[in-house]
């Protein structure tokens, strides 16, 4: 669906009546289901039983599945808190951002699978972009860079929660997880594994999703140091 007609249009059906449903009612049940069952659940006919309409008639609201998914994406987006005010320190900030769209993407555990697909923002994506952007302004990077860093810092937490998905469901089954370990500590021990060897043995540290989360988002953002294709020379924050 263009996207100017799917955004910038008032919510109401493009044919016939009326009906005594919105886009609204039709995209909160589509995200019950895939909170749920998963994005495969959700169907045109399984929500508009969620809404007590015929399937037929949702077609007016989202002519397909991808547009209901847009639709989805941009409904949730609308959870994040685009008001509060920026501290300044864009790396804390940014940090900040990075745990907000972490708790979103472990309340929606379909949501970081289709935000790989999906390219166009709705009013409550471009809400949290401009704020996202506004921590970034004491970088003194260009437009495009910043552009680039929100799309480094959300691709990263969207690869890092579907990994943490992977592992919770994992843990479920403790007998390959101890059969993985079993099989990493007899592959380090062959001697033709020094570096994996060395890296194995070292003290570990906390292993908690959250302490292993934010450990791993102190390492990118902190690692932002510098924009390479500015042109200027100039360090962020300097």
């Amino acid at each position: 669906m263009d996207p100017q007609q799917l955004w910038l249009t008032p919510d109401r059906p493009r044919r016939g009546r009326r009906p005594a449903f919105s886009r609204e009612a039709i995209t909160e049940a589509a995200v019950e289901l895939a909170d749920a069952e998963g994005l495969e659940a959700v169907t045109m006919r399984r929500v508009a039983a969620q809404v007590g309409a015929g399937a037929m008639s949702l077609y007016s609201y989202a002519p397909d599945k991808e547009t209901l998914v847009d639709l989805m994406v941009d409904h949730v987006n609308g959870e994040l808190p685009v008001t509060g005010p920026l501290s300044g320190d864009w790396r804390a900030d940014l940090k900040a951002i990075g745990h907000l769209q972490r708790s979103l993407m472990l309340r929606h555990p379909w949501l970081p699978a289709v935000l790989f697909a999906r390219q166009t923002l709705g009013p409550h994506a471009l809400a949290f972009l401009e704020h996202a952007l506004a921590a970034l302004r004491p970088t003194r990077l260009d437009g495009a860079s910043k552009l680039e860093v929100f799309s480094l810092l959300t691709g990263f937490v969207a690869s890092h929660v579907t990994h943490e998905l992977t592992r919770s469901a994992a843990a479920d089954a403790p007998d390959r997880a101890a059969a993985e370990a079993r099989y990493l500590a007899t592959v380090a021990a062959d001697g033709r594994h020094p570096e994996l060897a060395a890296a194995l043995a070292t003290p570990g540290r906390p292993l908690t999703p959250d302490a292993t989360f934010a450990r791993l988002l102190d390492r990118l953002v902190d690692g932002l140091d510098a924009d390479p294709g500015a042109g200027t020379g100039a360090r962020p924050g300097a």
